[in-house]
């Protein structure tokens, strides 16, 4: 037997899409507000991806 996924009712995937877009947003503006935090995190991830990439 297959699986499938029960397919959402437009509307809720609307909505859903809605707050997906609201969530990005209010990242990006809380990114711009605080540059330090941003770099700070990019800086993490790149650490992150080294050390796995030497291990």
């Amino acid at each position: 037997m297959a699986w499938t996924t029960p397919r959402l009712d437009p509307e809720r995937s609307r909505r859903r899409l809605q707050l997906l877009a609201q969530l990005a947003d209010a990242r990006t503006v809380r990114e711009r507000e605080r540059p330090q935090r941003a770099r700070t995190k990019q800086l993490r991830q790149l650490i992150a991806t080294r050390r796995r990439a030497t291990d």
